[in-house]
Protein backbone atom coordinates (compact mmCIF):
# COMPACT_ATOMS: atom_id res chain seq x y z
CA UNK A 1 0.00 0.00 0.00
CA UNK A 2 1.39 3.45 -0.96
CA UNK A 3 1.92 6.17 1.62
CA UNK A 4 -0.79 8.27 -0.04
CA UNK A 5 -3.33 5.45 0.16
CA UNK A 6 -2.41 4.77 3.77
CA UNK A 7 -3.00 8.44 4.59
CA UNK A 8 -6.41 8.35 2.86
CA UNK A 9 -7.41 5.29 4.89
CA UNK A 10 -6.18 6.97 8.09
CA UNK A 11 -8.23 10.10 7.37
CA UNK A 12 -11.29 8.00 6.52
CA UNK A 13 -10.94 6.11 9.79
CA UNK A 14 -10.53 9.30 11.80
CA UNK A 15 -13.65 10.78 10.18
CA UNK A 16 -15.63 7.66 11.12
CA UNK A 17 -14.42 7.88 14.73
CA UNK A 18 -15.39 11.55 14.93
CA UNK A 19 -18.85 10.79 13.54
CA UNK A 20 -19.30 7.97 16.07
CA UNK A 21 -18.21 10.24 18.94
CA UNK A 22 -20.67 12.92 17.82
CA UNK A 23 -23.48 10.36 17.76
CA UNK A 24 -22.59 9.26 21.30
CA UNK A 25 -22.60 12.95 22.37
CA UNK A 26 -26.05 13.44 20.86
CA UNK A 27 -27.51 10.31 22.47
CA UNK A 28 -25.96 10.36 25.92
CA UNK A 29 -29.29 10.00 27.67
CA UNK A 30 -30.67 6.97 25.82
CA UNK A 31 -27.30 5.48 24.87
CA UNK A 32 -26.19 3.89 21.62
CA UNK A 33 -24.87 0.37 21.03
CA UNK A 34 -21.66 -0.53 19.22
CA UNK A 35 -23.74 -2.16 16.47
CA UNK A 36 -25.75 1.05 15.97
CA UNK A 37 -22.58 3.16 15.85
CA UNK A 38 -20.98 0.80 13.35
CA UNK A 39 -24.04 0.88 11.10
CA UNK A 40 -24.14 4.69 11.23
CA UNK A 41 -20.53 5.03 10.03
CA UNK A 42 -20.65 2.03 7.62
CA UNK A 43 -18.01 -0.07 9.40
CA UNK A 44 -18.06 -3.45 11.10
CA UNK A 45 -18.35 -3.29 14.92
CA UNK A 46 -14.91 -4.92 15.20
CA UNK A 47 -13.26 -2.35 12.89
CA UNK A 48 -14.94 0.62 14.55
CA UNK A 49 -13.98 -0.62 18.02
CA UNK A 50 -10.35 -0.90 16.95
CA UNK A 51 -10.24 2.51 15.20
CA UNK A 52 -12.04 4.26 18.06
CA UNK A 53 -9.57 2.95 20.62
CA UNK A 54 -6.63 3.79 18.35
CA UNK A 55 -7.66 7.43 17.85
CA UNK A 56 -9.44 8.16 21.15
CA UNK A 57 -7.44 5.97 23.53
CA UNK A 58 -10.62 4.40 24.92
CA UNK A 59 -13.43 2.20 23.58
CA UNK A 60 -16.82 3.59 22.46
CA UNK A 61 -18.37 2.15 25.63
CA UNK A 62 -15.77 3.85 27.82
CA UNK A 63 -16.31 7.13 25.96
CA UNK A 64 -20.07 6.81 26.47
CA UNK A 65 -19.56 6.10 30.17
CA UNK A 66 -17.30 9.15 30.49
CA UNK A 67 -19.93 11.34 28.83
CA UNK A 68 -22.63 10.01 31.12
CA UNK A 69 -20.42 10.66 34.13
CA UNK A 70 -19.80 14.20 32.92
CA UNK A 71 -23.52 14.78 32.50
CA UNK A 72 -24.21 13.30 35.94
CA UNK A 73 -21.76 15.71 37.55
CA UNK A 74 -23.27 18.65 35.68
CA UNK A 75 -26.79 17.68 36.74
CA UNK A 76 -25.70 17.42 40.36
CA UNK A 77 -23.92 20.79 40.23
CA UNK A 78 -27.11 22.38 38.89
CA UNK A 79 -29.03 21.15 41.91
CA UNK A 80 -30.73 18.02 40.57
CA UNK A 81 -31.33 15.34 43.17
CA UNK A 82 -29.30 12.15 43.00
CA UNK A 83 -32.18 10.17 41.51
CA UNK A 84 -32.99 12.82 38.92
CA UNK A 85 -29.34 13.29 37.98
CA UNK A 86 -28.86 9.54 37.68
CA UNK A 87 -31.72 9.09 35.22
CA UNK A 88 -30.97 12.34 33.44
CA UNK A 89 -27.47 11.12 32.71
CA UNK A 90 -28.81 7.98 31.09
CA UNK A 91 -28.28 5.42 33.86
CA UNK A 92 -31.18 3.00 34.17
CA UNK A 93 -30.85 2.90 37.97
CA UNK A 94 -28.56 4.19 40.70
CA UNK A 95 -26.86 0.80 40.84
CA UNK A 96 -25.62 1.33 37.26
CA UNK A 97 -23.68 4.37 38.45
CA UNK A 98 -21.77 2.25 40.96
CA UNK A 99 -21.25 -0.58 38.48
CA UNK A 100 -19.61 1.81 36.04
CA UNK A 101 -17.44 3.33 38.73
CA UNK A 102 -15.49 0.07 39.03
CA UNK A 103 -12.41 -0.44 36.86
CA UNK A 104 -12.57 -3.42 34.50
CA UNK A 105 -10.26 -4.94 31.91
CA UNK A 106 -11.65 -2.77 29.16
CA UNK A 107 -13.15 -5.92 27.66
CA UNK A 108 -16.57 -6.28 26.17
CA UNK A 109 -18.76 -8.99 27.77
CA UNK A 110 -18.22 -12.26 25.97
CA UNK A 111 -20.80 -12.95 23.29
CA UNK A 112 -21.00 -16.61 24.18
CA UNK A 113 -21.57 -18.95 27.09
CA UNK A 114 -19.33 -21.81 28.21
CA UNK A 115 -17.74 -23.44 25.19
CA UNK A 116 -18.43 -20.44 22.96
CA UNK A 117 -22.05 -21.46 22.36
CA UNK A 118 -23.45 -19.54 19.42
CA UNK A 119 -20.28 -17.54 18.80
CA UNK A 120 -19.22 -16.62 15.28
CA UNK A 121 -15.43 -16.59 15.17
CA UNK A 122 -12.97 -15.72 12.44
CA UNK A 123 -9.25 -16.44 12.59
CA UNK A 124 -6.04 -15.97 10.71
CA UNK A 125 -2.54 -17.47 10.72
CA UNK A 126 0.74 -15.68 10.14
CA UNK A 127 4.47 -16.13 10.51
CA UNK A 128 6.06 -14.35 13.47
CA UNK A 129 9.42 -14.44 15.29
CA UNK A 130 8.07 -17.20 17.57
CA UNK A 131 6.82 -19.56 14.86
CA UNK A 132 3.25 -19.46 13.61
CA UNK A 133 0.74 -17.05 15.14
CA UNK A 134 -3.02 -17.61 15.30
CA UNK A 135 -5.37 -14.73 16.09
CA UNK A 136 -9.12 -15.33 16.43
CA UNK A 137 -11.90 -12.85 17.09
CA UNK A 138 -15.63 -12.37 17.41
CA UNK A 139 -17.29 -9.18 16.13
CA UNK A 140 -16.44 -7.60 19.50
CA UNK A 141 -12.75 -8.37 19.82
CA UNK A 142 -9.91 -10.86 20.00
CA UNK A 143 -10.93 -14.03 21.81
CA UNK A 144 -7.86 -16.24 21.23
CA UNK A 145 -4.17 -15.73 20.45
CA UNK A 146 -1.71 -18.59 20.24
CA UNK A 147 1.76 -19.57 19.03
CA UNK A 148 2.64 -22.96 17.52
CA UNK A 149 2.10 -24.89 14.30
CA UNK A 150 -0.90 -24.56 11.95
CA UNK A 151 -2.55 -27.95 12.59
CA UNK A 152 -2.05 -27.74 16.36
CA UNK A 153 -3.21 -24.13 16.53
CA UNK A 154 -6.43 -24.78 14.63
CA UNK A 155 -7.16 -27.79 16.83
CA UNK A 156 -6.62 -25.70 19.96
CA UNK A 157 -8.97 -23.02 18.66
CA UNK A 158 -11.76 -25.55 18.04
CA UNK A 159 -11.12 -27.14 21.44
CA UNK A 160 -11.37 -23.73 23.12
CA UNK A 161 -14.75 -23.01 21.48
CA UNK A 162 -16.40 -26.41 20.84
CA UNK A 163 -19.92 -24.98 20.73
CA UNK A 164 -19.23 -22.04 18.42
CA UNK A 165 -21.79 -21.56 15.66
CA UNK A 166 -19.07 -20.83 13.12
CA UNK A 167 -15.27 -20.81 13.01
CA UNK A 168 -13.74 -19.85 9.70
CA UNK A 169 -10.57 -18.28 8.36
CA UNK A 170 -10.64 -14.62 7.26
CA UNK A 171 -7.14 -13.22 6.71
CA UNK A 172 -8.30 -9.88 5.32
CA UNK A 173 -10.61 -8.98 8.20
CA UNK A 174 -7.97 -9.62 10.84
CA UNK A 175 -5.01 -8.20 8.90
CA UNK A 176 -4.95 -4.84 10.80
CA UNK A 177 -4.88 -6.58 14.18
CA UNK A 178 -2.21 -9.05 13.07
CA UNK A 179 -0.09 -6.22 11.67
CA UNK A 180 -0.15 -4.47 15.07
CA UNK A 181 0.90 -7.69 16.81
CA UNK A 182 3.69 -8.38 14.31
CA UNK A 183 5.00 -4.82 14.60
CA UNK A 184 5.09 -5.24 18.37
CA UNK A 185 6.94 -8.55 18.11
CA UNK A 186 9.39 -6.94 15.68
CA UNK A 187 10.12 -4.24 18.24
CA UNK A 188 8.68 -1.37 16.19
CA UNK A 189 5.47 -0.80 18.17
CA UNK A 190 5.66 0.02 21.90
CA UNK A 191 2.46 -1.78 22.86
CA UNK A 192 -0.56 -3.58 21.40
CA UNK A 193 -4.01 -2.32 22.35
CA UNK A 194 -6.79 -4.34 20.73
CA UNK A 195 -10.43 -4.89 21.78
CA UNK A 196 -10.97 -8.20 23.57
CA UNK A 197 -13.94 -10.54 23.96
CA UNK A 198 -13.19 -13.05 26.72
CA UNK A 199 -14.87 -15.56 29.00
CA UNK A 200 -13.62 -15.31 32.57
CA UNK A 201 -14.53 -15.87 36.19
CA UNK A 202 -14.48 -12.87 38.51
CA UNK A 203 -11.16 -14.08 39.96
CA UNK A 204 -9.56 -14.52 36.52
CA UNK A 205 -10.55 -11.00 35.58
CA UNK A 206 -8.97 -9.63 38.77
CA UNK A 207 -5.73 -11.45 38.03
CA UNK A 208 -5.74 -10.37 34.39
CA UNK A 209 -6.33 -6.77 35.46
CA UNK A 210 -3.21 -6.97 37.63
CA UNK A 211 -1.25 -8.40 34.70
CA UNK A 212 -2.32 -5.49 32.50
CA UNK A 213 -1.08 -3.09 35.19
CA UNK A 214 2.50 -4.45 34.97
CA UNK A 215 4.51 -2.08 32.74
CA UNK A 216 6.37 -3.56 29.79
CA UNK A 217 9.94 -4.36 30.76
CA UNK A 218 8.95 -5.20 34.35
CA UNK A 219 7.78 -8.39 36.06
CA UNK A 220 5.87 -9.41 39.20
CA UNK A 221 5.91 -12.70 41.05
CA UNK A 222 2.78 -14.80 41.46
CA UNK A 223 3.02 -14.07 45.19
CA UNK A 224 3.19 -10.29 44.64
CA UNK A 225 0.10 -10.43 42.42
CA UNK A 226 -1.73 -12.54 45.01
CA UNK A 227 -0.83 -10.08 47.76
CA UNK A 228 -2.14 -7.17 45.69
CA UNK A 229 -5.42 -9.08 45.44
CA UNK A 230 -5.50 -9.51 49.22
CA UNK A 231 -4.68 -13.23 48.98
CA UNK A 232 -1.18 -13.68 50.42
CA UNK A 233 -1.40 -17.48 50.06
CA UNK A 234 -3.04 -17.36 46.65
CA UNK A 235 0.00 -17.61 44.36
CA UNK A 236 -1.05 -21.01 43.00
CA UNK A 237 -4.51 -19.71 42.11
CA UNK A 238 -2.85 -16.74 40.40
CA UNK A 239 -0.66 -19.16 38.44
CA UNK A 240 -3.73 -21.09 37.29
CA UNK A 241 -5.44 -17.86 36.17
CA UNK A 242 -2.34 -16.99 34.15
CA UNK A 243 -2.30 -20.47 32.59
CA UNK A 244 -5.92 -20.14 31.43
CA UNK A 245 -5.41 -16.76 29.78
CA UNK A 246 -6.43 -17.32 26.12
CA UNK A 247 -4.72 -14.19 24.78
CA UNK A 248 -1.36 -14.55 26.44
CA UNK A 249 0.37 -11.72 24.60
CA UNK A 250 -2.42 -9.15 24.88
CA UNK A 251 -2.91 -9.90 28.57
CA UNK A 252 0.78 -10.22 29.50
CA UNK A 253 0.94 -13.30 31.71
CA UNK A 254 4.56 -13.69 30.55
CA UNK A 255 5.35 -10.89 33.03
CA UNK A 256 4.43 -13.14 35.98
CA UNK A 257 7.31 -15.12 37.54
CA UNK A 258 7.88 -17.59 40.36
CA UNK A 259 8.71 -16.22 43.80
CA UNK A 260 12.38 -17.16 43.34
CA UNK A 261 12.52 -15.22 40.06
CA UNK A 262 12.30 -18.32 37.86
CA UNK A 263 10.19 -18.22 34.71
CA UNK A 264 7.51 -20.55 36.07
CA UNK A 265 5.13 -21.79 33.39
CA UNK A 266 3.87 -20.46 30.08
CA UNK A 267 1.15 -21.92 27.90
CA UNK A 268 3.15 -21.36 24.71
CA UNK A 269 6.52 -22.57 26.03
CA UNK A 270 9.22 -21.11 28.27
CA UNK A 271 11.54 -20.13 25.37
CA UNK A 272 8.79 -17.83 24.07
CA UNK A 273 8.21 -16.40 27.54
CA UNK A 274 11.89 -15.62 27.93
CA UNK A 275 12.06 -14.11 24.43
CA UNK A 276 9.05 -11.87 25.11
CA UNK A 277 10.60 -10.59 28.34
CA UNK A 278 13.88 -9.89 26.54
CA UNK A 279 12.01 -8.06 23.76
CA UNK A 280 10.19 -5.82 26.23
CA UNK A 281 13.41 -5.03 28.09
CA UNK A 282 15.00 -3.92 24.82
CA UNK A 283 11.98 -1.80 23.90
CA UNK A 284 11.91 0.00 27.24
CA UNK A 285 15.69 0.50 27.14
CA UNK A 286 15.33 2.20 23.73
CA UNK A 287 12.51 4.39 25.03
Amino acid sequence: MSGQQRMKNENRGLAAVRAAAMLIDERTEEGVSLAELAEAVALSPWHLQRLFKKHMGISPREYQDAKRGERLRNELRQGAGVAGATYGAGYGSSSRVYERAAQHLGMTPASYAQGGKGAEIVYTLADCPFGRLLVAATAKGVCFLAFGEDRTLESELHAEFPAAARIERDDALLAPAVNDILEYLAGSLPHVDLPLDLRATAFQRRVWQELLAIPAGETRTYREIAERLGLPQGQRAVGRACATNPVSLLIPCHRALRTDGGLGGYRWGLPRKEALLDLEKRLTAKA
